[in-house]
């Protein structure tokens, strides 16, 4: 195991370079991201097993989440406090210390950031105003701006957005109304489905398994991790896409955390392996036995198969998290409240 501490400042979210195995970009805020300050940093895994800091940027508000650039090894996406989403380039030196583009159309807070894997030049934002927006650094609009709050549910926060690896047009968003909304980009009308996924409790978290191209992860205040089918839910050709009463059957539930699901993301190498982190200072590594034909609740009762490790190094929320996509598979980190990153071992742990 290896560590780092960003003193001062509590940490929101870690991501591993596409383009380098030894380097972490992490977002963090002062004072819990209540009030004050936000600093990205941008850290390198030494030969000896040391983790340095290559440099540092500081915003005058929080950062909940970043995403390195599939374009360019040395750019970084920030989601800001302020509403605003900032790209920064590591390799400029001291004139890399402001941002080289941003970003200012959410009205509140931006929640998370992610990048297309497939159409490299876009990449997407969601914010407590709720809405999601599509972007590229070539344009100093956004593209595309998604409403995730209905008529009968106001006042929504869209807590993350995620892109489809399989397919560049196609995103997930979740909510604090627990709903899952898919959208497809291409259509007029772009949202495909919408249902509830966590019984009414705000959904926090989501990802898409890298192996099955149906298949998704959500994770929620109810403490649950809940693995789905897209096509087994609801969608547009259905009127219950307009005013759904109850979420649709998962393959599976997993239970474990002790507190909400904060963040989770399947492995990049292994389509049965997820990775969650959550408020009860523990990240945990699952195995998902499901498949398309078989489900793993029956009669809606939870299941305890699949929670493989637990590890419970951070003393303070753990809200971040990320595979490492080089190397022994396996290799991941987690960032938290604690002020704390780790660098981890999830096959021997």
């Amino acid at each position: 195991m290896l560590s780092f501490r960003t003193k001062g400042y509590n940490g929101y979210g870690v991501k591993y370079s596409p383009f380098y195995d030894n380097k972490l970009a992490v977002s963090a805020s002062a004072n819990y991201g209540l009030v004050g300050n936000g600093r990205l940093y941008i850290l390198t895994i030494q030969p000896d097993g040391n983790i340095t800091n290559d440099v540092f940027f500081d915003t005058q508000d929080g950062l909940f989440d970043l995403a390195w650039s599939e374009m360019h090894a040395n750019q970084v996406v920030t989601a800001n406090g302020d509403g605003s989403l900032k790209l920064f380039d590591i390799g400029l030196g001291e004139e890399g210390r402001f941002p080289i583009m941003q970003w200012r159309e959410h009205s509140r807070e931006v929640f998370s950031t992610t990048w297309n894997l497939v159409e490299k030049t876009m990449f997407a934002s969601s914010s407590w105003d709720g809405t999601v927006k599509l972007w590229t650094p070539q344009r100093k609009q956004s593209m595309l701006t998604l409403n995730t709050t209905k008529p009968h549910l106001p006042n929504n926060c869209a807590y993350q957005v995620v892109f489809s690896p399989h397919n560049p047009n196609i995103l997930m968003s979740v909510n604090a109304n627990s709903h899952i909304q898919i959208s497809d980009t291409r259509l007029p009308n772009p949202e495909v489905s919408d249902f509830i996924g966590h019984n009414g409790a705000e959904t926090l978290s989501c990802d898409w398994n890298k192996y099955r191209s149906t298949v998704i992860a959500t994770g929620g205040v109810d403490k649950l991790i809940k693995i789905w089918d897209l096509r087994m839910v609801p969608t547009s050709d259905n009127k219950q896409l307009v005013t759904p009463k109850a979420g649709p059957a998962p393959l599976n539930q997993l239970i474990g955390h002790e507190f909400a699901v904060r963040k989770l993301v399947w492995s990049p190498h292994d389509g049965g392996e997820l990775l969650s982190c959550s408020y009860d200072m523990t990240a945990r590594v699952w195995r998902d036995q499901t498949d398309a034909a078989t489900r793993g609740v029956q009669g809606g009762r939870l299941t305890r198969h699949g929670l493989g490790k637990v590890f419970g190094q951070h003393r303070e929320f753990v809200v971040g998290a990320d595979y490492s996509l080089w190397g022994e598979p396996g290799w991941v980190t987690t960032t938290g409240w604690d002020e704390m990153v780790y660098v981890w071992d999830s096959k021997r742990l």
